[in-house]
């Protein structure tokens, strides 16, 4: 690659010469899918690594804590690096990062070396999705961005939703280790490809702000060591609390830092006046708040609850994780001419409502059949929510602000899945517990409640969503 890595002072919109616009569809797609698909392939296979490693309960958490840790943490970092060395560059390293960690996943020979491989991967990630976005939001102009975000949207959604159908197929047909062997040719392939295909283009920031990606990574890693850790060493405990205190500290350091001291900010705090950027983020933060919280109780209720096989348990819930595929490229269309506030506030809605009609079923004896409906309704919320609020983000700022913008929604969302995971984890283990599968069942129902809630209230913040978004560079 010939580019210099001095970023220059705005960013380039891909011209007639540029290559197709379908090829950043594909690859910034494809790298979403593998990001997204690994937050949670690892949760059917926790059986097979406990029984190959003789793995405690806490070490199956964090074969799964790791990677969203890392992920949640290192978002902002990855989004500044692409604007400041370019964004084709990075997301070459990202891919590059992501595929060797999953190389070293799938070798490890004990749970310390496939959590060590599982952090480095989500850094890779982390590189990586926030660069898919903004990759997409690039190429694309305004008025046509919501169809790209809509399949961009619909292949997070299935990743996010199928991993423990294919984490269900691949531990009972081959290994577990082929659940992250996978990802090594695809990474492979899409790397050559990548560095031909993708337009090159940059941030606005000359320099990296040091200062706040030190800061940033430690407030929010304070942040997200807390819920993580709740669940074994207790919210009382010195660990959480602490954890928390200098997550907050770190985080108020950063906002002053950002607000006061940086020379090229990470973050302009101006975006977050923006009612469209505000809203938007906070909807994608209790979005996935709900969607991991759920996902994290209904692979287990599949199993533990109801007796099924990992890869039974997996393709049951097809009905719930099938349709961002087909129905959000339709919604992301749709946003195009209505405006997003009217698909993130359905969406919430009919999430909230198919996780509460779903957690209202859940009772010893319950049969599949009763809880194929709200699972079918909960998964039209997602799709409707997950372009809607990617759109609303990225044309809520300028288009030289789109990586900030990206990070920003990614390391919220991680964030969300972080704390959504807690949440449902401490009311499960409040009303019932892994004695038998009534136990189950008698802790699931609550937490699925409590999933339900946390999608309810991304509805009442999107009530506050403009009707429709404009950037300065496309208005």
């Amino acid at each position: 690659m010939t580019e210099t890595l001095k970023a220059p002072l705005s960013t380039s919109r891909p011209d007639r010469a540029s290559p197709p616009r379908a090829w950043t569809v594909i690859l910034a797609g494809l790298g979403a899918l593998l990001c997204s698909l690994d937050v949670v392939v690892v949760a059917t296979a926790l059986p097979a690594l406990r029984a190959d490693f003789g793995a405690s309960l806490s070490e199956l958490e964090w074969t799964i804590n790791a990677y969203n840790l890392a992920f949640a943490c290192l978002t902002l970092t990855g989004a500044a690096l692409g604007d400041r060395f370019g964004r084709r560059r990075m997301y070459v390293v990202g891919l590059a990062v992501f595929t060797l960690a999953s190389a070293a996943a799938a070798l490890a020979g004990d749970t310390g070396q496939l959590i060590g491989a599982r952090l480095v991967q989500g850094a890779g990630a982390a590189v990586l999705l926030p660069l898919t976005l903004t990759l997409i939001s690039e190429a694309f102009p305004a008025e046509k961005r919501g169809v790209a975000i809509g399949v961009w949207g619909g292949v997070t959604g299935l990743g996010v939703a199928a991993g423990p159908v294919l984490g269900g197929a691949v531990t009972e047909g081959l290994s577990w280790q082929w659940i992250f062997w996978l990802n090594v040719p695809i990474g492979l392939v899409m790397i050559p490809l990548a560095a031909r295909k993708l337009h090159e283009s940059y941030g606005t920031r000359p320099q990296l702000d040091i200062v706040g990606l030190v800061l940033a990574a430690v407030g929010l890693t304070g942040l997200a060591w807390a819920p993580v850790r709740a669940p074994e060493a207790g919210w009382g405990s010195a660990e959480v609390l602490g954890a928390l205190a200098v997550g907050i500290v770190f985080v108020a350091a950063f906002l002053g830092w950002e607000r006061r001291g940086a020379r090229y900010p990470m973050l302009p705090l101006g975006h977050f006046r923006n009612r469209g950027f505000s809203t938007a983020n906070a909807a994608a933060f209790l979005l996935f708040a709900s969607l991991l919280g759920a996902l994290f109780m209904m692979t287990q209720l599949f199993q533990f609850g109801l007796g099924y096989s990992p890869l039974e348990a997996g393709v049951r819930i097809l009905v719930w994780n099938a349709t961002p595929l087909l129905v959000a490229p339709i919604a992301g269309a749709l946003a195009d001419r209505y405006g997003t506030r009217p698909f993130m506030l359905g969406g919430l809605a009919l999430m909230g409502l198919g996780l509460g009609l779903l957690a209202w079923q859940v009772e010893p004896g319950v049969g599949y059949g009763s809880l194929v409906a709200p699972l079918i309704i909960a998964g039209v919320g997602i799709s409707f929510t997950f372009p809607s609020v990617a759109n609303a983000v990225t044309s809520s700022v300028p288009l030289t602000e789109a990586g900030v913008a990206a990070g920003v929604n990614n390391a919220l969302r991680e964030l969300g899945g972080v704390f959504g995971v807690a949440a449902v984890a401490a009311v499960f283990t409040t009303y019932g517990g892994y004695g038998s599968p009534a136990a189950f069942l008698d802790g699931a129902a609550p937490a699925l409640w409590v999933s339900a809630g946390i999608a309810a209230a991304g509805a009442a913040v999107s009530v506050f969503a403009p009707s429709r978004h404009r950037t300065e560079l496309d208005s």
